[in-house]
């Protein structure tokens, strides 16, 4: 299914199936806990990684944003853990940008087994910002043009 972008209200609510990227990864044992599973905080990093890839594949990276002035700081990060990733797992990582609503962006991710089960997922709000000030400012015009010209 094709992605549906909408525009309304400076919002982007995106539904549909175009804006995603799914990574690839295979846990090393030093992304591992004493218990055999990937520690929790290294999630992040994969995450991290989803979304940074994500918005290379617009056109738009951090380099380029932090260049121009913009950070782009995490306001809100929720995980649901259903089942452990474990030392030598391959895992996939789908990455969706699902909204942008003025300063801020959202991803969704849902990170899965070589099978298609579902390991976890994670919603991540993260926030324009002026490198200088620190205060929000909205998403760069290349990334508003790059989900525009995908519609």
């Amino acid at each position: 299914m094709r992605k549906k972008l909408s525009f309304i209200n400076n919002r982007f609510k995106i539904t549909g199936g175009d804006m995603t990227h799914t990574a690839t990864f295979r846990v090393r044992y030093s992304e591992t806990d004493r218990m055999g599973y990937m520690y929790y905080g290294n999630y992040a990093a994969w995450f991290e990684v989803g979304r940074v890839e994500l918005l290379r594949s617009l056109g738009l990276t951090y380099r380029k944003m932090e260049d121009d002035g913009v950070i782009l700081p995490v306001r809100d990060f929720t995980v649901r853990y259903f089942k452990p990733v474990k030392y030598d797992d391959e895992v996939y990582l789908e990455t969706e940008l699902t909204v942008l609503s003025g300063p801020k962006i959202t991803f969704d991710y849902v990170l899965r087994d070589a099978h298609g089960n579902k390991l976890c997922t994670s919603t991540i709000v993260l926030v324009f910002c002026h490198k200088s000030s620190g205060r929000p400012t909205r998403a760069p015009q290349e990334l508003e043009k790059a989900l525009k010209s995908k519609d």
